[in-house]
């Protein structure tokens, strides 16, 4: 087993125990993800302050909804990216904000300030994410990171891309089950 599937399963382990209210292992799940969401949360809002209350959130939600993830389903990273993304979303639906009408390449977007998503962006499981990202065809990885990143649905993405409906969630579909199986390999 790889050392990223060894982390991988050490983390589920952690977010369960943080599940059955174990504080030292919330701590430690905090200790471990908390730049990675962080970075997610920045990209997606472009505001520091903003993205550290929703991180803040996103936390208070795993501590009282930790008991609803599930290792058999998803990773506890995963698991964690989803929580974080609807969070944001929910966040910019608050600010009645409108989603970008043009397409939005997050390669494109750039943080002046080493901090938080710098740091996660060197770490092992964001090079091997990006691997698995490249290794999809053009139109699928630009689907899913507009999907996850700029917290496009479905509809708006088809339309961005001038797509039937059914095109672009088979295309984010698949892009996510050959991102499935790169990682899990």
């Amino acid at each position: 087993m790889s050392h990223f599937a060894d982390e991988r399963d050490e983390l589920s382990q952690v977010l369960t125990q943080v599940a059955a209210g174990d504080q030292g292992a919330f701590a430690e799940l905090y200790r471990r993800t908390a730049a990675k969401l962080f970075g997610v949360c920045l990209r997606m809002l472009a505001d520091h302050g903003e993205a550290e209350e929703v991180l803040q959130e996103i936390y208070t939600t795993v501590w009282r909804r930790a008991e609803s993830f599930d290792a058999k389903r998803a990773s506890a990273m995963t698991w964690l990216m989803a929580l974080a993304r609807n969070k944001v979303i929910d966040r910019l639906r608050q600010r009645h904000e409108h989603l970008p009408s043009h397409s939005v390449d997050l390669d494109d977007l750039v943080d002046e300030q080493p901090g938080p998503a710098t740091q996660a962006e060197a770490t092992e499981e964001h090079r091997r994410l990006r691997e698995c990202l490249d290794a999809l065809e053009p139109r699928q990885r630009q689907s899913v990171r507009e999907a996850f990143f700029s917290g496009s649905t479905y509809s708006e993405l088809a339309a961005l891309c001038h797509v039937p409906l059914g095109t672009m969630k088979s295309w984010i579909r698949r892009g996510l089950l050959q991102l499935r199986t790169c990682l899990d390999a």
